[in-house]
């Protein structure tokens, strides 16, 4: 498994993720906040720096490392 996103979009799918959950957990009854869970999903592949519709897709914000 390879790393296939650049810092930049781990940093933004990690931010998203962590406003997602905080939505769900300090507004638990607010009328879409059963939908804010789905913050894990950014956390946790920006966490891990994998996403797999990027691999599906062929998708890589990384910068790729060039051989010396």
């Amino acid at each position: 498994m390879n790393k296939n996103e650049g810092n930049m979009d781990r940093i933004i799918r990690v931010v998203l993720g962590v406003v997602l959950l905080a939505y769900a957990i300090f507004m638990p009854t607010a009328p879409l906040a059963v939908f804010a869970w789905i913050g894990i999903v950014p956390l946790v592949t920006g966490a891990i720096g994998w996403c797999p519709i990027y691999s599906i897709f062929g998708i890589k914000t990384c910068k790729m490392k060039t051989p010396e």
